[in-house]
């Protein structure tokens, strides 16, 4: 991964509350585990920002390499890596992913 791919995950991740990183967009998910990510910050109703990696690959390969995770989505909240669709799933069933978004003091999406 190039310094300025590392550089720009970094400003894209440092610069957002929660962001998710996917494949495809929100409102037209192209897999099955983005679209059940998506589904589950929905239900929280927090404010979130989204990086389609389809769109640029440097982004797809580099956003691994950074967070030293295989697989795609990935899940970041404020700063800090939270998993892909399983994890946010069993933090979801457990309550512990609304617990995360109120101590980071996310705020709800309007």
């Amino acid at each position: 991964m190039t310094d300025a791919v590392q550089q720009r995950i970094a400003d894209i991740v440092n610069g957002n509350d929660v962001v998710l990183f996917m494949k495809g967009t929100p409102l037209f998910p192209q897999c099955g585990f983005s679209s059940r990510a998506i589904a589950i910050l929905e239900h929280l109703g927090v404010a979130y920002e989204s990086v389609d990696v389809l769109q640029d690959q440097g982004v797809r390969q580099g956003i691994k390499a950074f967070s030293d995770w295989p697989t795609i989505p990935q899940l970041y909240v404020k700063g800090e890596f939270v998993g892909g669709s399983d994890i946010m799933m069993e933090m979801f069933e457990a309550g512990e992913l609304q617990q995360l978004m109120a101590d980071q003091g996310v705020a709800s999406a309007n």
